[in-house]
């Protein structure tokens, strides 16, 4: 790299975070804000969906820090976030039962007839009353649930009373709800409780003040079987994606490069040599703020050119000998991507981790940071990530897919369902589906193999081309044994 030391890039590389959120507070130096999250985090927006990996828990975590809303406020304006915001959580990824109802309630609840509706909209009353309301002197969620159905105006008049209030305060208060996939263990149940949630959402619209969001994976987001409520699009068209472009992943690793505990100061000079040139003095690019944290130059995120420049100079300019390889800067992304071509945050940073613990290794003494080999295993193993995140979210998937193993992508989807039948794939599954032995299975499983074929299509696993065949993008073909010519090498 251009007057960088490469092997304290390469460790500063291989010391980044993994990225896994499991609702615990990040600290201000790992707050990175993409230009579309920032309209996501806006309290008109009730509803914020994204892919695994995407953001959803860590803003949900990270919008419970008063210290990262001041930092919106003082930076992003417009996001009309700031520390006088009152934020309080409706459902999460931490058990929380003074605070929400946990599956195992829900799922009572639901079976003793109780609307979901009314389950979150005791849920939001709990949260906005104070310790002097009636609602407050309940202590379990089917006797608040009780009261919110029985007294209609007095929770009524509660919400007009602390909207009222809140509007003379000119604060906002936000009710946060994630991790809706630990819910319930069916569709049809999540969906009830997503469609009585959203429901919810409309009835708070009518407040000025007053707001919930609601972070839904994209999966999640099937709005013929979550908006089938009146005024449903009202809610429905103030969705915000949490979207990755990939001038954004790279800013994402320029962020945590240079806010590193290790060589931050050493990594953000290389950065700036690399991107701006020696003759660029302006050295305010390299110094952290008065939140302690340096802040990337925009410039290093908008302009490609000075991006692919300064990425080239960690990784050389192609993916092998020769530029008929392909280059590191649109590579890495694309063999990361789904069918849609999105790709997680958390896949791109774990296949460069991994490149650059491999050059370690393996390539000791390459002039540059990461070795193209190195890179190929760094998405190899970005590839296993996303594999066992699938398999966390959806068995049903890994079984299916992992009876593929061997298979060469494309191929004609009759070739898949022989394989599926040879193993009794698909059999199994009806079996396990049965006895309710598999989470979220297949919604249509009944139709057999075109309707498994049409719910992998929807989660983005499986593409259908033009002609018809199916192909499997690379960042799971690989995991899964899957081959492809003259493509990524599949894990063995």
């Amino acid at each position: 790299m251009n007057g960088v030391d490469v092997e304290r890039m390469r460790s500063a590389l291989a010391e980044l975070p993994d990225g896994t959120s499991h609702g615990e507070a990040p600290s201000l130096r790992d707050v990175y804000f993409p230009q579309s999250h920032l309209k996501a985090l806006h309290p008109d927006v009730l509803v914020v969906t994204g892919m695994r990996g995407a953001g959803k828990t860590f803003w949900w975590s990270a919008l419970q820090n008063e210290a990262v809303r001041q930092l919106m406020d003082q930076r992003y304006a417009r996001a009309k976030l700031s520390g006088n915001t009152v934020l309080r959580t409706g459902f999460g990824v931490r058990p929380a039962a003074d605070e929400y109802p946990g599956k195992d309630v829900l799922k009572r609840l639901l079976q003793e007839g109780t609307e979901p509706r009314l389950i979150w909209r005791a849920v939001q009353a709990w949260q906005v009353a104070r310790q002097d309301d009636p609602l407050r002197c309940r202590d379990d969620w089917a006797s608040r649930t009780a009261y919110v159905r029985e007294h209609p105006e007095m929770i009524d008049r509660l919400f007009e009373k602390e909207d009222a209030r809140l509007n003379e305060e000119g604060r906002h208060f936000v009710v946060l709800y994630d991790a809706l996939d630990r819910a319930a263990d069916e569709w049809r149940a999540m969906y009830r409780i997503i469609r009585g949630l959203l429901q919810t959402a409309l009835d708070m619209r009518s407040y000025r003040r007053i707001r919930m969001k609601i972070f839904l994976r994209t999966d999640q987001f099937d709005k013929a079987e979550i908006g089938d409520f009146p005024d449903a699009s009202k809610v429905l068209s103030s969705t915000v994606e949490l979207g990755w472009p990939r001038h954004e992943l790279y800013g994402l690793l320029w962020h945590r490069l240079g806010n590193a505990e290790s060589f931050s100061k050493s990594v953000r000079a290389a950065l700036h040599r690399s991107a701006f040139g020696n003759g660029d003095n302006e050295w305010r690019r390299l110094m952290v703020d008065g939140h302690g944290f340096w802040r990337v130059p925009r410039s290093l995120v908008s302009d490609e050119t000075i991006q692919r420049r300064t990425f080239h100079s960690i990784t050389g300019g192609w993916m092998g000998k020769d530029r008929r390889r392909g280059f590191p800067y649109t590579w890495i992304p694309n063999h990361l991507g789904d069918t849609k071509g999105k790709v997680s945050p958390r896949s791109f940073i774990a296949a460069l981790k991994s490149a650059a613990e491999d050059t370690k290794d393996q390539h000791v003494g390459h002039g540059y940071t990461l070795h193209y080999d190195s890179i190929k295993r760094g998405v190899q193993r970005a590839s296993e990530i996303r594999v066992a995140e699938l398999k966390e979210d959806y068995p049903w998937v890994d079984r299916l897919l992992k009876s593929l193993h061997g298979m060469v992508t494309p191929c004609d989807f009759a070739d898949i369902a022989e394989r599926w039948a040879e193993r009794d794939a698909l059999e199994r599954l009806c079996d396990e589906v049965e006895f309710m032995d598999v989470k979220l299975p297949p919604s249509r499983i009944e139709e057999g193999p075109d309707g498994v074929r049409l719910d992998l299509e929807s989660l983005h696993v499986f593409l259908r081309m033009h002609d018809g065949r199916v192909n499997v993008p690379d960042v799971f073909r690989i995991g899964y044994g899957l081959g492809r010519r003259g493509g990524v090498r599949p894990v063995q």
